[in-house]
């Protein structure tokens, strides 16, 4: 007997309803998660240590007068406190590259005082990184004058900061006292000495922050990505303060000889090692390995204009990318370069010939260089061509941080906005050929307008980060 048509249209419109408000698993569909408002986010602290010297202003009065933190190393900065004399000189001896960016230690004012970070009972599980994270963590907060007392604030203020290798000269040593049968010598402070995450971990708990606590680990990016990590935390509303950045200390002999193996440091100016780093020059042979750290306060806008903070600049822009390409070459056409800095513009609503200034990553490699100056000149056009593009790498004076760069440069990058100077590109004497005309780096600080900065990171692997700052709301 046929169904009547009423009946069929019921079945099938009773079989829809039901579709529509149960899952495949027979319960009731979830109504869609709560609506993310938008939320601003804005820089409101600073804190960095580096091989310039301890504290933004320290560091940025040198960096804009031409000077320059590279040295020549010794067989003692190579931190082989568990081998003999011999081994060390031999060690030192062998290596193909004997210059580094060394954060000046010691009591005098600009110096990082280790006393105070690391020579204590209390700080017996905080390796050097940790230590140069906290100093700047330290500043940084100041800066920002948010150090809360009341619960609620804590639970709303996270950290994220990152690192690239951890404390390498921690692990030689412990290697050195299995190879000669003392393991029962090995510090029961190794494991957290070494661990990336305890810079963030450290942090959180000396001021007591029980927001996300969180450590990227992108190579040479990973300041970058701590940063822009840490906006989205804010912007997606699990906090509405976070300290972000990165940090780094690999001058030691292993990670010293594992960078020359690759063949990626400098070699040619052991014996002028203020030279020896410079981006975008055609004498450039290499990266000169440097350590430090750089932290920034982000804040949510509401939040810090209702606590009447200064503010620095506003974070507009988050840009990620992967070659998927070479584990250390960019790819030659710049493409996942290109990626990062296009999506950090759509992502801030501001047309390429709006940004002011972009800090590049530039290493001073001989490749890397020309791919990053060619994907600027491809992402900016007219503007590059046309002078109005202010662009320079401050790691001539600084050489590479590694997993520090990223968030040093962005604070370089958060001043030029603050104090409308944009930096100069150390010992550019003679600009690779890719630059003509008007496109040319900076080789002297230049007094600008800048309301738009961009910040430029890659790493090993292939990862790329790009941050867009503007000025304060």
């Amino acid at each position: 007997m046929a169904r009547p048509k009423w009946c069929c249209r019921f079945i099938v419109s009773s079989r829809f309803h039901l579709n529509r408000c149960f899952s495949s698993s027979g319960f009731r569909a979830f109504d869609p998660p709560p609506a993310v408002s938008h939320r601003r986010v804005v820089v409101t602290g600073l804190g960095m240590v580096t091989p310039l010297g301890c504290g933004v202003e320290t560091t940025w009065k040198r960096l804009i007068e031409g000077k320059c933190g590279i040295r020549a190393i010794s067989s003692e900065d190579l931190k082989m406190s568990g081998f003999d004399r011999d081994t060390q000189l031999h060690t030192f001896d062998q290596l193909t590259s004997k210059v580094a960016a060394i954060v000046p230690c010691g009591t005098n004012p600009g110096d990082f005082n280790e006393d105070l970070w690391l020579n204590s009972k209390e700080h017996r599980s905080v390796a050097k990184f940790i230590g140069y994270a906290l100093c700047a963590a330290d500043e940084a907060l100041k800066d920002a004058n948010w150090v809360p007392t009341e619960q609620e604030h804590k639970e709303r203020t996270g950290v994220s900061i990152g690192g690239g290798t951890g404390s390498i000269s921690d692990i030689l040593d412990a290697a050195q006292l299995i190879c000669e049968k003392r393991l029962r010598r090995l510090s029961p402070f190794f494991i957290p000495r070494i661990l990336i995450n305890m810079a963030a971990g450290h942090v959180s708990m000396k001021y007591g922050f029980q927001g996300p606590n969180h450590a990227a680990v992108t190579a040479c990016a990973t300041g970058a990505h701590s940063i822009g990590d840490a906006a989205r935390m804010i912007q997606f509303g699990d906090s509405d303060v976070m300290v972000a950045g990165g940090t780094e200390s690999s001058i030691d002999a292993l990670s010293i000889a594992g960078f020359c193996r690759s063949r990626a440091l400098t070699t040619k100016y052991n014996s002028a090692p203020q030279e020896a780093s410079r981006p975008f020059d055609c004498g450039r042979d290499g990266f000169v390995m440097g350590e430090g750290s750089g932290v920034l306060v982000l804040e949510e806008l509401e939040h810090a204009k209702k606590r009447g903070a200064k503010i620095y600049a506003e974070v507009r822009g988050y840009g990620m990318s992967g070659d998927a390409y070479h584990i250390t070459q960019p790819h030659i056409e710049g493409r996942g370069a290109i990626l990062a800095v296009t999506r950090a513009l759509k992502q801030s609503g501001l047309l390429p010939h709006q940004v002011d200034y972009v800090n590049a990553h530039a290493t001073s490699t001989p490749l890397g260089d020309v791919v990053e100056a060619n994907a600027i000149k491809t992402v900016f056009s007219d503007h590059a061509a046309s002078g109005a593009l202010a662009l320079s790498s401050t790691k001539g004076a600084i050489g590479h941080l590694l997993g520090a760069a990223g968030a040093v440069e962005a604070i370089f990058a958060v001043l030029a906005i603050h104090h409308g100077i944009a930096p100069l590109t150390l010992n550019l004497t003679k600009p690779d050929p890719v630059f003509s005309g008007a496109f040319m780096p900076l080789i002297a600080s230049k007094e600008m307008p800048v309301r738009a900065a961009l910040s430029n990171s890659f790493g090993f692997g292939g990862t790329n980060a790009s941050l867009l700052f503007t000025s304060a709301p």
